[in-house]
């Protein structure tokens, strides 16, 4: 798992950044170029359908990550009750 996470670290910029370039390329080819923007709007399409899944594993990611934060603040919550009724606070 370490290993999937360290491959796609940066990945979201290089779509990006593939994105720009497939941009220029279809306006550098105008309107006269038929095949070779139909050829750009298919990898363009692949490139946006990589970042949308991108984008729901960061969101999966996120979610997870939510949740930790809430069940650490929970036991970090009750591990202070906790030591504070056996001081005999209240």
């Amino acid at each position: 798992m370490v290993s999937q996470k360290k491959e796609r670290v940066g990945e979201g910029e290089a779509l990006l950044r593939k994105l720009r370039r497939l941009k220029i390329r279809a306006a550098a080819a105008g309107t006269e170029d038929r095949a070779q923007l139909i050829a750009l709007m298919d990898d363009i399409e692949t490139v946006r359908r990589k970042l949308l899944r991108e984008c729901a594993q960061l969101e999966e990611e996120l979610k997870l990550a939510a949740v930790r934060v809430n069940a650490f603040n929970t036991y970090a919550r009750v591990a202070r009750v906790t030591r504070s009724t056996q001081r005999g606070e209240h």
